[in-house]
């Protein structure tokens, strides 16, 4: 490609709106534009990119025996309603009506589409198993879309469905696709992580994602240096004290905290460590003997309880979700009502009926320092069993932190930020069952389908790696995804007929070998042209200037090498082919 036959459209500065580096540096290479908010214009570079992510992604997937289609991105309402998800799924669900007020939903996954196809189509065990597979514009309507494509609004999509007979061949092709996944980002050039996951939305029993690693990543993955474990600090099992409980020592005390509230705060002032001090969470719950569903449906069937959390540790909501059930944090005058005091100073003690929940690390703790439930008070020298009950569940409700013992009991966990950039799901029979998607066993008898779900991010892998690879002068794509993996740069093209035809000749040499090469053949300073192909990532340049050519050599410089190198003329293609399959 010539840059005179292209478009290239780079900017000095990336707009003000542009947050993490990946937003910044896509907006100033030219790869989107902005239309809406969480809606971009992929530009010529861009979608090149794209593609080559896209093209991997479909070789591997091919390669692993899915079979692609294509799936209406519009989707009717009575499918959603059939599964449950219509009401469940929440905002991010963009819903319309067609001009016979008929409710239809902009497809942001095809669980149902899918599932629908395959209870049609699919009537014995003799035509399982089958994994279909699409890559697709979705939308989910974020509230706060941000960070460019990587939470945007609209984006592209690998999702694909699998459907088994049962649990066992459900499994063979959940590693199958793990390993191909696993090849798929490699073969990309990106430093990843497999991660045990919790299922979230999309639900059924076992989850991984797929992280691609960046400091800038929105999730924590805790990972054990010693071990293969893996997992999103969502999912991270934070194990209990080994030790048991030490006797108590010292007496009760109601000791005076003026205007401290944080536990930080509070073991300062009495001079203690963070780890004595317990905080009180207060939260709404739905009781017991009633679902989620009539619990959400009126403040007044919530039950209010408090969670308890050593004073350095934070709440995990998914892990206590899985405890208490549905739950939201408790306003104040809520907490005014139940305790008679003001946040900042509740705790467990004194409160009768009044549930409780501990962490682990919680019900271990003796001596600790908790809130009075009285404005300007908090208690030292707490104990179970003295001074208030045991608590009433004690189970695993916080996040993991650098240092915790690893949950396989091979070493200890670090904490690292990712980018979500793939996700597989064992569903089970979630769907076939809601559904009714069965076939007819080897005995004739009627089974629902097992099922399995995996989806790549195609356009948010552009900007993960970009956040992974980049530096002060612009992107550093992998070669495998780059827009071009050579570009030529000429001294004077429009002046110099000895660097025309050399950077002509050297520009078809290349595309005859099956090179992705860009000749920038723009009339432009040569400052210019070099900052322009650094912004834009591409790995391997080549300078072609009157100076070089009288002594019968190029200049080369990979986009990460310190320094030039000067290359004999004759050996220039050679070179680049060498450095290409070093890459």
């Amino acid at each position: 490609m010539r840059t005179s036959n292209y478009f290239i459209s780079t900017l000095k500065e990336a707009p003000s709106d542009a947050e993490i580096v990946s937003h910044k540096l896509m907006m100033r290479a030219g790869l989107i534009k902005r239309l809406a908010g969480g809606i971009y214009t992929w530009m010529p570079l861009g979608l090149r990119v794209l593609r080559k992510v896209e093209n991997i992604v479909r070789e591997e997937m091919d390669r692993a025996g899915a079979i692609e289609l294509s799936m209406p991105a519009v989707q009717p309402a009575e499918l959603w309603q059939e599964s449950g998800r219509w009401e469940k799924y929440g905002p991010e669900l963009l819903r319309l009506k067609d001009r016979h007020q008929r409710d239809f939903v902009f497809g942001p996954t095809h669980e149902e589409v899918v599932t629908d196809i395959v209870r049609r189509e699919i009537k014995s065990y003799r035509q399982l198993p089958v994994h279909f597979y699409q890559v697709q514009v979705k939308f989910r309507d974020e509230i706060r879309p941000r960070f460019g494509v990587m939470r945007g609004r609209e984006f592209l999509m690998k999702d694909g469905y699998s459907f088994h007979t049962d649990y066992e061949d459900l499994q063979r092709e959940y590693l199958n696709m793990f390993e191909t996944y696993s090849r798929i980002f490699t073969r990309m050039g990106l430093k990843f992580r497999a991660v045990a996951a919790d299922t979230g939305s999309i639900g059924g029993t076992g989850s991984h994602e797929f992280h691609v690693l960046a400091d800038s990543g929105e999730d924590a993955i805790a990972y054990c240096p010693a071990s293969d474990y893996a997992a999103n600090v969502e999912l991270a099992e934070a194990i209990a004290p080994t030790t048991p409980r030490a006797a108590a020592t010292a007496e009760l005390t109601k000791v005076a905290t003026p205007e401290k509230k944080r536990c930080e705060d509070v073991a300062e002032f009495l001079g203690a460590t963070l780890t004595q001090t317990v905080k009180a969470i207060a939260v709404m719950r739905a009781p017991e003997d009633e679902t989620n569903a009539q619990a959400t449906q009126s403040t007044q069937s919530t039950q209010f309880a408090l969670i308890l959390l050593r004073g350095d540790h934070d709440l995990n909501e998914v892990k206590t979700q899985k405890v208490i059930g549905e739950f939201r944090f408790a306003r104040d005058d809520e907490i005014v009502a139940a305790l008679g005091c003001q946040p900042g100073y509740i705790g467990p003690v004194g409160i009768g009926d009044i549930p409780v929940f501990a962490d682990r690390s919680v019900a271990a703790m003796s001596d600790f320092i908790c809130g009075a439930n009285e404005a300007g008070y908090h208690l030292a020298g707490v104990n179970f069993g003295r001074d208030l009950p045991e608590p009433g569940q004690t189970a695993d409700l916080r996040n993991v932190v650098a240092g915790d013992p690893c949950s396989d009991g091979k070493g200890r966990l670090e904490i690292c930020r990712g980018i979500e950039v793939g996700h597989i799901f064992q569903l089970r029979r979630k769907y076939s069952e809601a559904l009714k998607c069965s076939f007819l066993d080897v005995n004739g008898q009627s089974q629902f389908m097992e099922m399995c779900c995996y989806g790549i991010g195609v356009s948010r892998i552009v900007g993960a790696a970009i956040e992974q690879y980049h530096d002060e002068r612009g992107i550093i794509f992998p070669r495998a995804i780059a827009p071009f993996e050579v570009c030529i740069v000429p001294m004077g093209y429009a002046k110099s007929e000895a660097v025309r035809t050399t950077a002509d000749k050297l520009y078809a040499d290349l595309c005859v070998a099956g090179i992705d090469v860009l000749l920038d053949d723009r009339n432009e300073r040569p400052g210019a042209m070099f900052a322009d192909m650094e912004l834009i990532g591409i790995p391997h340049r080549i300078v072609v200037g009157e100076r070089g050519l009288n002594e019968g050599k190029l200049e080369y410089k990979g986009r990460t090498d310190a320094e030039a190198e000067m290359v004999p003329l004759d050996a220039i293609g050679n070179f680049i082919k060498a450095r290409l399959c070093a890459a």
